[in-house]
């Protein structure tokens, strides 16, 4: 059969730990996932680095495969003909293949460790439960779901193990509510929602990144909202009441005679909900606008005041 460098596919050295394993087939899988990659080769690489992440994670299929020794890849070889036993992972058994027949032709790497597993998991006990992987999932939602709550159709691709212990990707929707009082960056933990276990394992949870989508009035910091407020320049010198949106609904404002640009009005509890109860703040900040075109009695009125006006707004610099 041909060598294949588990490791060399991998791009890890063949000291890695555990973590590195999975940090690099996690890497290395979504970048060449059928759904991402413009690698005319993806799928196949995609299958390669799935065949050997799912040998060198496990133990006895890393020792097994280790004990094959170094080969070049796409060298011709055949394993010892005791290979597997030190790990009762001997794929064919005591007895199980003609004795004068050598019980590795006519098969792949993939095979081999496939007949491994079926065997090892004959030799142990049937009963040994092991855990379903955790998925992480990015999410965005609007101020306004983010407000009431809401709840998310979620559709994803997830590796999951076939009987030979290779991955292979498959479908996975559900639902998730997502409750009012989530800030943006929130990390929820949906427990169980992960991979499925395997021999009655627990299935794996999933972290769920919740991210608040760009919103056309508001912007949104902690439980706080800000929101830019337009007056007219007049408004802003003699007072008014004027209407500003709220995500609960518009509120009346008062504009106090002699507010300035960049002032920030406090409207309480008109801001994004808590977890526990309440809301934050809503920060309205003035914005003086002149009008863009004026009519020629508003020009009046403004050359007027500028005869009659002592004020001074750079007598500072003097």
């Amino acid at each position: 059969m041909k060598f294949k460098d588990y490791y060399e596919i991998l791009g890890i050295a063949r000291t890695a730990t555990l973590d590195e394993i999975k940090k690099s087939y996690k890497k290395l899988a979504h970048q060449y996932h059928p759904d991402v990659t413009k690698d005319p080769k993806g799928e196949e690489k995609f299958k390669e680095i799935g065949e050997a992440y799912a040998t060198l994670k496990d133990k006895d299929k890393r020792t097994a495969y280790d004990d094959l020794g170094k080969h070049g890849p796409g060298e011709e070889f055949r394993p010892p003909p005791n290979w597997g036993a030190n790990t009762n992972g001997n794929p064919f058994g005591q007895g199980g293949q003609n004795s004068q027949q050598n019980p590795f032709d006519d098969i792949d790497l993939a095979d081999l460790f496939a007949s491994f597993s079926a065997g090892k998991r004959q030799s142990q006990s049937r009963n040994r439960a092991v855990p379903g992987e955790d998925y992480e999932l990015a999410a965005s939602i609007s101020l306004e779901d983010a407000n009431t709550g809401t709840t998310l159709d979620l559709n994803l691709s997830v590796p999951e193990q076939d009987i030979q212990g290779l991955l292979k990707q498959v479908p996975y929707s559900f639902k998730a509510r997502i409750p009012k009082g989530v800030t943006n960056g929130t990390k929820m933990l949906l427990r169980g929602k992960g991979g499925k276990g395997f021999n009655g394992g627990e299935n794996g949870n999933l972290y769920l990144n919740i991210t608040f989508l760009p919103h056309l009035l508001f912007k949104v910091v902690d439980h706080d909202l800000f929101i830019d407020l337009p007056i007219a320049p007049w408004d802003a010198a003699l007072g008014a009441t004027v209407t500003v949106p709220t995500l609960q609904g518009a509120v009346n404002l008062k504009i106090p005679a002699g507010s300035k640009a960049g002032q920030k009005m406090r409207i309480a509890k008109r801001g994004m909900p808590k977890k526990n109860e309440g809301h934050g703040d809503l920060f309205a900040v003035i914005q003086l606008v002149m009008p863009p075109n004026l009519t020629d009695s508003e020009r009046e009125l403004l050359t007027k005041l500028k005869e009659n006006s002592s004020f001074n707004p750079r007598a500072h610099f003097e």
